[in-house]
């Protein structure tokens, strides 16, 4: 009995040892993970746009190489998951811009009469493999295996042929690409594995003038024939058939042939795909790695770093390596050239890049306190685009203005740039700038995409009467002609302007501007407690429901808008009778809200769904964002850390393709959004004033270290963290108790350690 005992003993100490060892390692390999190895590019890929997916791109880069599934129009298009067939590989997926689709192929004596025209192949999920910078598929049709990487200008690809075949690649440069036509495009051999061309992007509605991209092609393998389809202008490469594996770069330009090859020789001077591989899964690393995160599960890290990469992609870069750019703003096309360093780099990049509506909210902020080189870059080149067209841009495409949403949501932007000393120079000329777009002849007296005119925004009546009326007496020009959303939208723009007004000691501009944000004030009708439309006499709109999704607000209902009042939360609580009944009021739309999952559907369209455009807040679009945070300014943080996490639970913690931004992550915003709501940090006027506070929300992690550009760290504390304990007890900073819920700009600069105790009651 003794001896079988010891023997059991024995085996059960083995056993435990085994198991111990075990989870040992799978612990070791999961901590070995890299933030890059965790993000998960196929996130709301059920939802896609065009430029939503990015695989082999690095951030905010130019070339943006991936597989479209889907090939008709901005929305529903490029990388769809759910579709099974693969029509080309196209190198630029940005805001209004498509080009460059090539498509390797075999030749039998079945596809050689059509190839043109019947090139698409199946493909299955199981055969592929993508990550940041990286993307392979095998093509069924043909046998295939493609490998995608690049560089900021260069898309690199690898195909791998099967034994015995004919070669070739098909260049689809004639075609319709998701938002534009694709045509008059050109190729000829210029060597023996050399092809250089170019395509033309038709005009769209949201970018108006053509926009031309060159092209350098250069092979590993001998170009044995070019064939040009007649009917298609399409052409087909034949390559070396004693190849089995071809590597091509494809270098493009937006200003001229010669800087597409400038780029590759800058980029790309050798043939080493897998060490390219590793170079842009080494940058997306670095990026990412800013933030480090401990705790949660591995769906929550994944998620994190899902959200961070969206947060640095989507905005495209159109300068080539040497600083020249494409200048679309005048009424010829010009070639234009960035400032350089002293190593002779330019300065910064010059971007294409969607609206900035929103971006007070996410990107301003993330960007601001972990990529502040970043938002810097962006800053300058919105400011290169004034000093060559006049204005800055809403959002530019095509080296141009798209007059993209409305008013003048650049301003904030670059106020929260000045007040966090990212751009010190010449601030007068750059306040002058601003300026210009909140008077007469700037951007706020258009509508979106009010490109002839300049009647649709309001501008003139929302000066002279305090208010944008709806509907606009001087007819339909455009879009978003919604006048309570723009007398909101212009009120909070005036106020940030004024900040800097403040700062420069303008202080008749200040006055003037600082009375102009209250304007908000006259859309807000306090018998009923919600914003209301007034039309052109002063008369509130008629049988209003604030319910009702886009009478008088831009992609929003009243019920959603009426907390758009950032730079004075005080003002609209005492309007709505004291913070307590604003309190109660929020409180009851979040719970109404809940029930809808916090979101109109889960793509842009469903927002006018019978059901979800009545949702009180919309955790799908930018309008009401910022609402979980309302809490902080009417005194009640513990509702803010609530909700806050309610959302981020619901909204923003899935991982699959059909799950993710509810389709309209608008190039990164949501995204960031997602990534401040994790770490529970948030800036209710966009970081605008002077010295910027960034208030507390919930963290879903136990540790959050961000690394700043100055070698210091922020370190957020939460131990224990969780749905339940959600509720932030008491607050130490730099090992001091302290009664804020906030934190300065200034101050984390010099390095912070944040202590949040954690709690399951408020």
């Amino acid at each position: 009995m003794g001896k079988f005992f010891f023997k059991a003993y024995s085996f059960f100490l083995f056993f435990i040892f085994i198991f111990l060892q075990a989870v040992f390692a799978q612990q070791k390999q999961q901590k070995a993970k890299k933030p890059v190895d965790l993000v998960y590019p196929q996130l709301d890929t059920e939802h896609s746009r065009w430029f939503f997916f990015s695989s082999a791109s690095r951030p905010f880069g130019m070339v943006n190489l991936s597989p479209d599934t889907q090939l008709n129009g901005a929305w529903d298009s490029g990388y769809r998951y759910q579709t099974d067939t693969i029509k080309g590989f196209s190198h630029v997926h940005g805001w209004q811009i498509s080009a460059l689709s090539v498509m390797p192929v075999t030749i039998t004596n079945q596809n050689k009469q059509n190839v043109f025209t019947d090139f698409y192949s199946k493909f299955k999920h199981s055969n592929e493999k993508v990550s940041p910078g990286y993307h392979l598929v095998k093509l069924e049709r043909y046998g295939i295996t493609a490998e995608l990487t690049s560089t900021k200008r260069v898309g690199f690809h690898r195909y791998t042929f099967p034994k015995a075949v004919t070669p070739a690649i098909l260049f689809n440069l004639n075609t319709l690409l998701g938002p534009c036509n694709n045509v008059d495009g050109k190729m000829e051999q210029t060597g023996a594995k050399t092809l250089s061309g170019e395509i033309t992007m038709s005009p769209t509605m949201r970018r108006p003038k053509v926009f031309k991209v060159f092209f350098q092609i250069v092979l590993n393998a001998n170009i044995d024939s070019l064939n040009r389809d007649e009917k298609t202008g399409n052409y087909l490469v034949f390559t070396d058939k004693k190849k089995a594996t071809v590597l091509m770069k494809a270098g493009i330009s937006y200003t001229s042939l010669a800087n597409a090859k400038s780029n590759i020789n800058s980029e790309l001077p050798k043939w080493d795909f897998n060490a390219i591989v590793e170079d842009a899964k080494k940058e997306w690393n670095g990026m990412l790695a800013r933030i480090k995160i401990k705790g949660g599960t591995e769906i929550q890290q994944r998620r994190f770093y899902t959200d961070l990469w969206h947060a640095l992609q989507g905005r495209r870069t159109i300068s080539d390596a040497n600083g020249a750019y494409p200048d679309n703003t005048g009424q010829n096309f010009r070639i234009g050239q960035l400032p350089l360093d002293k190593n002779g780099k330019p300065k910064f990049e010059q971007y294409n890049s969607d609206a900035f509506w929103g971006s007070q909210w996410t990107i301003q902020t993330l960007w601001g306190l972990v990529y502040p080189e970043v938002m810097a870059s962006f800053s300058n080149s919105l400011l290169q685009y004034a000093k060559d067209g006049g204005f800055v841009p809403r959002g530019p495409s095509g080296g141009n203005y798209t007059y993209v949403m409305t008013g003048a949501g650049t301003t904030p932007f670059l106020v929260s740039a000045v007040q966090k000393g990212l751009i010190t120079e010449n601030l007068q000329e750059v306040y002058q700038t601003l300026k210009r777009n909140h008077i007469a002849g700037g951007m706020m007296e258009k509508a979106g995409y009010e490109h002839k005119t300049a009647k649709g925004g309001g501008l003139a009546y929302y000066i002279k009467k305090g208010y944008v009326p709806y509907p606009n007496p001087d007819g339909n020009f455009a879009s978003h002609q919604d006048g309570a959303s723009l007398t909101l939208e212009y009120a909070y723009q005036d106020w940030t302007l004024a900040q800097l007004a403040k700062k420069l000691n303008l202080t008749e501009d200040y006055n003037y501007f600082i009375k102009r944000s209250s304007n908000w004030r006259n859309v807000f009708d306090e018998s009923i407690g919600w914003m209301r439309p007034k039309d052109v006499n002063g008369n509130w709109l008629k049988k209003y429901d604030p319910y009702q999704f886009g009478k008088g607000f831009i992609e929003a209902n009243g019920a959603q808008n009426t907390w758009y009042v950032p730079q004075d939360m005080a003002g609209l609580a005492q309007m709505m009778g004291g913070k307590e009944k604003a309190v109660d009021k929020l409180n009851a739309q979040f719970e109404l809200a809940q029930k809808l999952g916090f979101t109109a559907g889960t793509s842009h369209a469903e927002e006018t769904h019978p059901e979800y455009k009545r949702i009180p807040i919309n955790y799908g679009n930018q309008p009401s964002i910022q609402t979980a945070f309302i809490f902080n300014q009417l005194g009640r943080p513990d509702l803010t850390q609530y909700w806050s996490r309610r959302v981020v639970d619901k909204v923003f913690s899935g991982l699959s393709p059909d799950t993710g931004y509810n389709g309209d992550e608008d190039q990164g915003l949501m995204g960031s959004l997602a990534v401040l709501m994790k770490i529970g940090l948030f800036q209710m006027n966009g970081g605008t004033e002077q010295n910027p506070e960034y208030e507390f929300g919930s963290p879903i992690f136990d540790q959050v270290d961000i690394s700043l550009q100055n070698n210091k760290h922020l370190i957020i504390n939460a131990d224990g963290t969780s749905a339940e304990r959600c509720y932030i007890k008491s607050v130490q900073e730099n090992g001091t108790d302290t009664e804020r819920r906030y934190i300065n700009h200034l101050e984390i600069l010099k390095g912070a350690t944040l202590n949040f105790k954690m709690s399951n009651q408020p």
